[in-house]
């Protein structure tokens, strides 16, 4: 399965691996108005956002239809390992996690 991140800065981290995804993540702390989020999308479009501040967005990027969700208060540690299922292709256990949209 393929699936990569966007750093805070746009840059492209294909196929990390756990640590390499603490790593991306501590990049937020570098977040501003025009660079606020990191993602890891999997190839089945959907994709997984986080921001500074623990929230999460959920999305399809190829399915216009599938509203987006968010979750808020998100950890460091738990964020990881929902990027790690995504990473996975794991897609029905984190959908039918309490996504508010």
């Amino acid at each position: 399965m393929s699936y990569f991140m966007y750093d805070v800065m746009g840059g492209v981290v294909d196929a990390p691996d756990g640590d390499t995804m603490r790593r991306v993540l501590a990049g937020l702390a570098e977040a501003d108005d025009e660079h606020p989020d990191v993602s890891l999308t999997h190839e089945s479009g959907w994709c997984l956002s986080a921001f500074a501040g623990g929230l999460l967005i959920w999305e399809n990027t190829k399915d216009d239809a599938v509203v987006p969700g968010e979750m808020r208060g998100v950890g460091r540690e738990e964020t990881v390992r929902l990027f790690g299922l995504l990473a996975t292709g794991d897609i029905a256990t984190l959908t039918a996690l309490p996504w508010s949209g």
